[in-house]
């Protein structure tokens, strides 16, 4: 089976998703990552409803859960609760391999989020710190970070965030910038 793989150049990592099956008859969405050294998402943030799960199968991975890090190989696994600000890096000197299982409705939308960040990563849009490189991707940013506010936050202030991020979001739609279409404009 041939699987498309979504390169992050700035998070110096790949993801395949799929679609499983969970014990319940619910739908699981499975995120396997390959991990760069010093790559992964150092920005930490919230899931406000949503749970992962991740496994490392190869390399050393440094996560970021609440106040506390957590240093996993392979065979170990962290869970991050809804709610818990996180992030994770490949703290070791090969390429480290893991498997993220979300499961929640908003799985699909984390997806989505995931495509649009790597494409706009690959166009050179944002540093490594999550910093736009200019105003127009800082406008693209603002639409992500607004629609997706359900979903994802980076501020320890959720209300000012998205209110900050507002008025710079119309003005990114204005301008005709979608999320949800920045993959699929990147891939045209």
């Amino acid at each position: 089976m041939d699987e498309h793989v979504v390169d992050d150049p700035v998070l110096e990592q790949r993801y395949v998703f799929r679609r499983i099956p969970d014990h319940d008859g619910g739908e699981v969405l499975q995120v396997d990552a390959w991990v760069d050294p010093g790559g992964g998402v150092l920005l930490t943030h919230v899931h406000p409803e949503m749970e992962e799960r991740f496994e490392v199968l190869a390399g050393q991975v440094t996560f970021v859960l609440g106040r506390k890090r957590v240093i996993a190989g392979p065979g170990e696994k962290a869970t991050v609760a809804p709610g818990v600000r996180h992030g994770y890096h490949n703290s070791g000197a090969e390429p480290a391999h893991l498997i993220c299982e979300i499961r929640s409705p908003l799985g699909g939308q984390l997806q989505a989020f995931l495509e649009d960040a790597a494409a706009l990563d690959r166009a050179g849009a944002f540093t490594k710190r999550g910093i736009p490189t200019g105003f127009t991707a800082l406008l693209k940013g603002a639409v992500m970070l607004y629609h997706y506010s359900d979903m994802v936050v980076f501020s320890p202030f959720p209300a000012l965030e998205r209110r900050l991020t507002a008025p710079l979001a119309r003005l990114g739609e204005r301008r005709g910038y979608r999320a949800g279409a920045f993959a699929l404009d990147a891939d045209a």
